[in-house]
C-alpha cells in the first residue's frame, strides 16, 4: 500500500511537472518559438561575435573600441537594445552563429563563395583588396607569377586562405603556412620582425597596422576589389532585414561614414619615413614631458595619450620650435593666448604644456552644445589650429548649405572652403587657409592611434 502511494505522488508529480513545462513554453518563457530578432526584443541584449583585432574590437582605457565595434554598437541603439560582445576566436565564429551563441558576425568579413553557403550576408558597407605584404629589406613579388618558389604565411579560414589556394591551384608553384586564430595584425607584426618573409592582408588592415610597424610595404594587390560585410544564420531572414534596415540608415543618417572616417580617414596617404620618425621620438624625447603631460590632462579630464599627439604635431617635443608666425614651444601657443593663459616663457616646456592644454580646454568648452565628445574635440582642435572664428565661418557655410555645422564629417569640407572669394568673402573673419586644420587633425589622430596601441611609453 505505502509502495502504491509512492507511485502515486511520483506520477503525480511528473504530471504537474509537464504542466508546467508547456505553460512555459505556450508562453515562450523558453524562447524556444521566437525568431532571433523576437529574441533580441524580448531579452534586451544584442549578441555581437567579433574578434580582438585592431580593425574590429580592442580595449583602450578599460572602455571598447574598435570600428566594427563602433558599428554594432550603433546598430543596438538602432533595435533599442544592449549590445553584448562574443569573442570565440577566428575559427569558431561561424560555428558560434549556427549554434545559436550570437546574433551576427561583424569582423571585418570578406563576402566569399565558400562563406555563402554557411551564411547571409548583410549589404556590404566596405571595399577592400587582398595585398601581399612584405618587410622593406625584402623584396616583394612583382606580380601574381612572381609568387613562385615564395612561401606565404596566412590565418586559416580567411579570404586570403581560399585566394591563395585559387592561385596554387592555376598552376603557380609557391608555399604557403596555414596559422589557427591569430589576427592579422600579429603574421605583419612577424613580417616586420623577420621571424616570416610573406603574408597577405586587406589593404584596410594593411595600412592601419603600418602605422605601428612603418618598415612593412604593401606590396602588389592578389585579388580584385571585394566587398566586406555582416553574417547572420542561413535562414535567419528576419535577423538579416534588420541589419539591411540599420545600413540603409547608417548610411543615409551619415553614422557609417562618421565611423569610417574614425578608423580609416586618410589612411593610405602616411608617410613611412614620417611615422619610422614619431616611433623614434616616442622613445627619445616623449618620456622627458610625459608626467607634466599626465598632470595636466587629468586637471581637464583629457586623454593624455590625445595630447601627446598634439603636442608632436605642433612641434615634434622641440621645446625651442618656432614656426613661421612665430608661435613657439611644445605646443606652439600664440603671444595672445600665453598671455591669456598667464604664462611668460613660451619655450619653458612646463608654461607651453600648461597654457596649450588649458588653452584647447577653453576651446572644448565652447563646443558644449556638441553631444559627441569624439566631434567636440575635433572642433577644438580645428579652433586651436586655425582660430575659434575661422571654425565658426565653417559652420556658418554649412548652415547655408543645408548641412548639419555640428558634424565634423561636414566641417572638414566646409573648411577648406574659406580659402576661395566666393566664401570667405561673405564671412566674418575672410581668408584662411581651411585645408591645413583638415589635415592637422587627421596627422593627430594617426599618431594618437599609434600611441593607443602601444603598452609601455
Amino acid at each position: 500500500m505505502k509502495k502504491n502511494y509512492f507511485i502515486l505522488i511520483h506520477l503525480i508529480t511528473l504530471l504537474s511537472f509537464f504542466v508546467y513545462l508547456s505553460v512555459l513554453i505556450h508562453n515562450k518563457k523558453f524562447n524556444f518559438d521566437l525568431n532571433s530578432v523576437e529574441r533580441i526584443k524580448k531579452t534586451g541584449v544584442l549578441r555581437l561575435i567579433t574578434d580582438n583585432a585592431i580593425n574590429t574590437y580592442y580595449y583602450y582605457n578599460g572602455q571598447p573600441t574598435g570600428f566594427e565595434y563602433d558599428l554594432a554598437r550603433e546598430f543596438a541603439n538602432f533595435l533599442n537594445v544592449d549590445l553584448d560582445v562574443v569573442t570565440p576566436g577566428w575559427n569558431n565564429m561561424f560555428v558560434y552563429l549556427e549554434q545559436g551563441k550570437g546574433d551576427f558576425i561583424a569582423s571585418g568579413l570578406t563576402i566569399t563563395k565558400e562563406r555563402l553557403e554557411k551564411v547571409n550576408f548583410s549589404i556590404p558597407y566596405m571595399t577592400i583588396q587582398q595585398h601581399i605584404v612584405h618587410h622593406k629589406l625584402i623584396f616583394g613579388p612583382k606580380n601574381i607569377k612572381d609568387l613562385k618558389f615564395r612561401t606565404i604565411d596566412v590565418r586559416r579560414g580567411t579570404s586570403y586562405h581560399s585566394r591563395l589556394k585559387e592561385i596554387k591551384k592555376s598552376g603557380i608553384d609557391f608555399n604557403y603556412i596555414l596559422h589557427d586564430n591569430i589576427p592579422t595584425e600579429e603574421l605583419i607584426k612577424m613580417v616586420n620582425d623577420k621571424e616570416i618573409k610573406f603574408t597577405v592582408a586587406d589593404n584596410n588592415i594593411a595600412y592601419l597596422v603600418q602605422r605601428h610597424y612603418p618598415d612593412i610595404r604593401i606590396g602588389i594587390a592578389i585579388q580584385d576589389k571585394e566587398s566586406l560585410a555582416w553574417a547572420v544564420k542561413k535562414n535567419d531572414s528576419q535577423m538579416l532585414e534588420q541589419v539591411n534596415k540599420f545600413f540603409l540608415y547608417a548610411n543615409k543618417t551619415g553614422i557609417l561614414k562618421q565611423i569610417s572616417d574614425k578608423y580609416y580617414a586618410n589612411i593610405d596617404d602616411s608617410d613611412p619615413f614620417d611615422l619610422k620618425r614619431f616611433h623614434q621620438r616616442i622613445k627619445t624625447r616623449l618620456p622627458k614631458y610625459k608626467k607634466i603631460i599626465i598632470e595636466e590632462c587629468l586637471k581637464y579630464n583629457f586623454d593624455w595619450k590625445l595630447l601627446a599627439a598634439v603636442i608632436y604635431q605642433e612641434s615634434h617635443f622641440n621645446p625651442d620650435a618656432t614656426s613661421f608666425t612665430n608661435v613657439k614651444g611644445l605646443m606652439q601657443v600664440t603671444t595672445a593666448a600665453a598671455e591669456e593663459m598667464g604664462i611668460e616663457n613660451r619655450s619653458n616646456p612646463t608654461q607651453s604644456i600648461k597654457a596649450g592644454i588649458k588653452y584647447l580646454d577653453k576651446m572644448v568648452n565652447k563646443f558644449n552644445y556638441i553631444q559627441d565628445d569624439y566631434e567636440k574635440i575635433l572642433f577644438a582642435l580645428a579652433s586651436y589650429n586655425i582660430g575659434y572664428g575661422h571654425v565658426m565661418d565653417a559652420m556658418q557655410i554649412a548652415r547655408k548649405m543645408g548641412k548639419d555645422e555640428k558634424k565634423w564629417q561636414n566641417l572638414k569640407i566646409m573648411l577648406p572652403l574659406l580659402s576661395k572669394s566666393k566664401y570667405y568673402k561673405e564671412t566674418r573673419y575672410g581668408y584662411a587657409r581651411g585645408w591645413e586644420p583638415v589635415q592637422y587633425i587627421e596627422r593627430i589622430l594617426t599618431y594618437f592611434d599609434i600611441l593607443k596601441q602601444k603598452k609601455n611609453i
